[in-house]
């Protein structure tokens, strides 16, 4: 039998000297990730993402994105069961310059992008930091109103 689970989380960026830079934590079994966690009890995806990069990056002053959510999944083994695991991806931007490292992991880094798209070790969530990319690119090369994020 299979086990449903949903996860939440984000792609989280900084500015630093006119620069995107991108969080990225090494998880205990070495794979390099975003911020994401388990949904708990009747919590909006959002919600999710938000308490989960509070809890694992230790940043407060962050603003998720707009119009952005993107998901992967994949099947692992845990406690003798087989669990097929749905992964919701949006964008934060933090106005933080620093993050913490959770005890939930072994290391973190802030990473420009195409050191980003080298270290994450899954298909799934480097494919969807590529489409994240794209859609900040977009927001920069659009309309004034649209790069409000930027403030």
């Amino acid at each position: 039998m299979t086990v449903e689970a949903t996860s939440a989380g984000a792609i989280l960026f900084r500015d630093t000297r006119g620069h995107r830079e991108y969080l990225l934590l090494k998880s205990r079994p070495g794979d390099w990730e975003f911020p994401k966690g388990g949904v708990e009890g009747d919590e909006e995806l959002q919600q999710t993402a938000i308490r989960e990069v509070t809890e694992e990056a230790g940043i407060e002053d962050f603003r998720l994105i707009d119009g952005f959510r993107e998901e992967y999944d994949y099947v692992f083994e845990a406690g003798g069961k087989t669990i097929h695991k749905t992964v919701h991806l949006f964008i934060a931007r933090s106005f933080e310059a620093s993050a913490e490292l959770s005890n939930e992991h072994r290391d973190l880094q802030w990473r420009d992008y195409e050191q980003a798209v080298n270290t994450i070790t899954q298909d799934g969530p480097r494919d969807i930091l590529r489409e994240a990319h794209d859609y900040l690119d977009d927001l920069v090369d659009g309309e004034e109103q649209s790069r409000s994020y930027l403030a």
